[in-house]
Order: C-alpha cells, then sequence, then structure tokens
C-alpha cells in the first residue's frame, strides 16, 4: 500500500514519532533504521522493513526503487511526506531521505545457536548505546555470533544504538538476559566465558581462547561484579601503558575480539 502524508498532526506521524521512546517500541514491537544504506543492509540480511518511509523530492536511486518494490510486494506500507515531518519523525535536522519501521527480533536465549560462530560478544549492565551499537558492529567485523546483552542494558532497538551499529543490529544475533538465567543457559552446552578483567587475571595476548568463546565486558564506570568474574572460566588483562586505568567498554571488547579471533583462526 503507498499513501501520502500531509500533515504534522496525522495519527501515522504521532506514532512514528513515539518510536523514539523504549516504552511505545516495546507495546509497539517496532523499530526505527534511517538511511538507504542501513536499510540496504537489513534487506541483504533477509529483514524488510513493515512501513516504508521517504521524503518528497528526494533523489532517485536503483536501491530504493527495489526495496519499495518489496515492500509493496510482502504487504508493507510505502509513505511519501516531506522533508519536515521525517525529521519531526526520526528526531534529526538533518534526517536521511528513508527510514524503515521493522519489527523487534526475538531476543530470547533460546533463539541464540551458539554453534554458528567461535566467537560471541557479551556486555553486563552498558549503558550507552553507542557503545552498545559500537560492539553489534565489532561482532560484525570479526564474524561474531552476536552480542548478549546481561541485565539492565541500553536498548539495542534505540535509534542511537542502531545508528552505531552502522547495520549490523541486521546482522548479528541479540540476547538479552539477566545473569541468573545466562549463566546456566551457557553451562548447558560448550562455551568458554572470558571475563575482561584486573583480577587474577592473565595477559590477553597468551590466554587460551577456545571456542567458542563468550567475552564478557562489564558496566563502563563500574566494571563486572566480582561475583560475576569468579563464574567465568579466564580473566584477561590488556597493558595501560599509560594514566588511564581502563578502555572504553566498547573498545575492549574489539580489542579483545580480534585477540581471541587471532587465536582461534590459527
Amino acid at each position: 500500500m503507498r499513501r501520502q502524508i500531509t500533515g504534522f498532526s496525522n495519527p501515522t506521524v504521532k506514532y512514528l514519532r513515539s518510536l523514539r521512546e523504549k516504552k511505545h517500541r516495546k507495546v509497539a514491537g517496532q523499530f526505527i533504521a534511517e538511511g538507504l544504506r542501513l536499510l540496504t543492509d537489513a534487506r541483504e540480511s533477509g529483514h524488510l522493513p513493515e512501513i516504508l518511509v521517504m521524503a518528497q523530492g528526494r533523489e532517485a536511486h536503483p536501491l530504493l526503487d527495489s526495496l519499495e518494490a518489496e515492500v509493496v510486494a510482502a504487504g508493507g506500507e510505502v509513505i511519501e511526506t516531506s522533508a519536515d515531518i521525517l525529521s519531526k519523525i526520526t528526531g534529526k535536522d538533518n534526517p536521511q531521505a528513508v527510514a524503515g519501521v521493522f519489527a523487534e527480533f526475538d531476543t530470547g536465549l533460546h533463539a541464540i545457536d551458539r554453534s554458528t560462530a567461535k566467537i560471541w560478544l557479551v556486555a553486563q549492565a552498558l549503558r550507552d548505546p553507542g557503545n552498545l551499537g559500537t560492539m553489534l558492529r565489532t561482532g560484525d567485523a570479526v564474524g561474531a555470533g552476536g552480542l548478549i546483552l546481561i541485565d539492565d542494558c541500553a536498548d539495542p532497538f534505540s535509534a542511537e544504538a542502531v545508528r552505531a551499529s552502522m547495520g549490523a543490529v541486521f546482522t548479528q544475533q541479540i540476547g538479552q538476559a539477566r545473569w541468573d538465567e545466562f549463566l546456566p543457559w551457557l553451562r548447558g552446552g560448550a562455551g568458554q566465558l572470558v571475563a575482561a578483567s584486573l583480577r587474577d587475571a592473565v595477559d590477553y595476548r597468551r590466554a587460551p581462547y577456545a571456542a567458542p568463546c563468550f567475552l564478557l565486558i562489564g558496566n563502563e564506570s563500574r566494571g563486572l561484579p566480582e561475583a560475576y568474574e569468579t563464574e567465568c572460566d579466564l580473566c584477561v588483562t590488556m597493558p595501560m601503558k599509560g594514566r588511564a586505568d581502563s578502555l572504553n567498554a566498547a573498545v575492549a571488547g574489539a580489542v579483545l575480539a580480534y585477540e581471541a579471533l587471532a587465536h582461534l583462526d590459527d
């Protein structure tokens, strides 16, 4: 179905704007991704938007034309509106010419097949959506299976996290669980749990990584709870040569993931 929207007070505009807030996303089970690149990555990963919103006067592009045709063929909705209204929907002063509304994914641990990858990223109480999106992007880069979010983390379907993922929200499996759910699940199958830590840790370059390897990164300011670290199979540390006592959580995850990849690919 195709239609045009010309008024800011249109109920659909109000609904799409509401998806910027977590409580409304959870009720609707939908989230917004903005930009042709992200929507193309989604399509190539098997995810089509249920609603495609396009700015009037946009430049023609064959990828957008084919995406529009696929959305219509799949029974989705295509909306044309002004750039000002699209800005209102996305909350950005200079929005991309296209945005898509997607169904949120199943993030239960039951949906994760640990045998599909050598590396999985795990984040505990990660609060910054930019860090979350960056970890998804890192996971895609190293061929990880996905990112498992433990305890109270930022929403992976927020606009900030989706944008920071650069499309990896569509290529990486996302799991969400409490620690007391995650640990029994992990111990119910193969898997080495590795913590980035300062306590009783070995140098990350000489650690005996084993697949499937679950790399656990803690909260940006507090790190991991000590009780969580004691449950890990291995704790590793990265040298700090300057005055800083730790790396940014997403950076630490990237450094550790590439080191583990080098060992597991040998």
